[in-house]
C-alpha cells in the first residue's frame, strides 16, 4: 500500500469519527465479528457499537431476531454495491470503520437517501424471510390476510409476514431518528420507502402438485419478491428523488425542523419516493472530508456512453486499456448418462480503466 492511499484512508478515518454522533455505526455489526454470534451470545448486544437505549433493549429482549436484523444490513450493502457498480460512487464501504461508509453518509444526499432505504428494506426482508424458514420462535407464517382462493387453486405452504419484518425494521432501524431535526425527518422518511416497497410487491407464488407434473392441485401462498428486483426498483426512485428543503418552526417542545419540496411545480414526493436536501460531490477525485475514492483505477466500459462508460466514469481523464488473459471452460459436451465434460480454453480481454 503506498503513502498516498495511507494517507488518504488516515484522513478519512480521521474525518467519519467526527460524524459518529449521528450516524447509524450499528450497520458494522454486518461486517463484524458480533454478526456470526449474536444468536447465541445476548451478551454481545451491550457491544454492538452505536445501540440506542431503545435498540438496546429491543435486542436484549429478542436476541433471537438479531442475527436476521444483521443479515439484512449486509444483504443491503451487497445490493447497494450491485446497483452502483458502475457509478463514480459505488458504494464503497471501509474496513474496521464503525462509520462503514465513511463520510459519504454524513450528507443528506440521494446516496444516503438510497442506503438507509436499502438498508431498512434489507433488515425487513431479512426477518421476514427468517420467520417463514421457522428459525425463530417468537415469528412464523402469515395467516391473516389468505381471503379466499382464486379459481383452481387453494391456499397451502407458508406465506410470509412481511408485515412482522417492517414492523422490526422500523421500531430498531428508526429508534435512533427520534430527533426534531431535519435529517432524522429524512431518514425516517426514506426508511419507510424502503420498507413499503416490500408490502407493493408481495405477490402469490404457487406449487402445482400432482402425478408426472400434472397440476392437479395447486397450493399458493404469499411471497416476498426477489431483493434485485426491491433494489433495481429503489434505484429507479434514487434517480428520480425529490429535493427538499429543511424548514423551522417553533412547537411545544422547541425548534422543530421539516421537510418541504424545493420546487413546488414538479409533483410532491409520495411515502414511496426518495427524498433528500443536499446536493452530492461528483467523486470524481478523492476526498477525505465526503468520503469520495475517486475514480482511478476503476474498470470502465470503453462502449458504453453510460455513467459506467470511460468517458463519464473517468470524469474526462482517459483511460488506460491492458490485455488479461483468463482460463474458462470451453467445448463442453454432455455425456449420457449424465455428466458434463468440457475443455479449458485461455481467452484475451481488454481491460479499461480510468486514469
Amino acid at each position: 500500500m503506498d503513502l498516498y492511499l495511507i494517507g488518504y484512508l488516515m484522513c478519512v478515518w480521521l474525518s467519519s469519527s467526527r460524524v459518529l454522533g449521528g450516524y447509524p455505526i450499528w450497520w458494522s455489526l454486518a461486517l463484524g465479528q458480533q454478526y456470526s454470534s449474536l444468536g447465541s451470545q445476548p451478551i454481545l448486544c451491550g457491544s454492538i457499537p452505536g445501540l440506542v437505549p431503545k435498540q438496546l433493549r429491543f435486542c436484549r429482549n429478542y436476541i433471537e431476531i438479531m442475527p436476521s436484523v444483521a443479515e439484512g444490513v449486509k444483504l443491503g450493502i451487497q445490493e447497494c454495491q450491485h446497483q452502483f457498480r458502475g457509478r463514480r460512487w459505488n458504494c464503497t464501504t471501509i474496513k474496521d470503520n464503525l462509520a462503514i461508509f465513511g463520510p459519504v453518509l454524513d450528507k443528506a444526499t440521494r446516496e444516503s437517501a438510497f442506503v438507509h432505504a436499502i438498508a431498512s428494506a434489507g433488515v425487513a426482508f431479512a426477518v421476514t424471510r427468517s420467520c417463514a424458514e421457522g428459525t425463530s420462535t417468537m415469528c412464523g407464517c402469515d395467516s391473516h390476510h389468505k381471503g379466499p382462493p382464486g379459481e383452481g387453486w387453494k391456499w397451502g405452504g407458508c406465506s410470509e409476514d412481511a408485515e412482522f419484518g417492517v414492523l422490526v425494521s422500523r421500531e430498531f432501524a428508526d429508534a435512533r431518528e427520534n430527533r426534531p431535526d431535519a435529517r432524522s425527518a429524512m431518514n425516517r422518511h426514506n426508511n419507510e420507502a424502503g420498507r413499503t416497497t416490500i408490502l407493493d410487491h408481495m405477490h402469490l407464488r404457487c406449487k402445482c402438485h400432482g402425478l408426472s407434473g400434472s397440476c392437479e392441485v395447486k397450493t399458493c401462498w404469499w411471497a416476498q419478491p426477489d431483493f434485485r428486483m426491491l433494489g433495481d426498483y429503489l434505484k429507479d426512485k434514487y434517480d428520480s428523488a425529490s429535493e427538499m428543503v429543511v424548514e423551522k418552526h417553533r412547537e411545544s417542545r422547541g425548534w422543530v425542523e421539516t421537510l418541504r419540496v424545493k420546487y413546488p411545480f414538479f409533483k410532491h414526493p409520495t411515502e414511496r419516493d426518495l427524498v433528500y436536501y443536499e446536493g452530492s460531490p461528483n467523486f470524481c477525485e478523492p476526498n477525505p472530508e465526503t468520503g469520495s475514492f475517486g475514480t482511478r483505477d476503476r474498470v470502465c466500459n470503453v462502449s458504453s456512453h453510460g455513467i459506467e462508460g470511460c468517458d463519464l466514469l473517468c470524469c474526462g481523464r482517459g483511460h488506460n486499456t491492458r490485455t488479461e488473459k483468463r482460463k474458462e471452460k470451453c467445448h463442453c459436451i454432455f455425456h449420457w448418462c449424465c455428466y458434463v465434460s468440457c475443455q479449458e480454453c485461455v481467452r484475451v480481454y481488454d481491460v479499461h480503466t480510468c486514469k
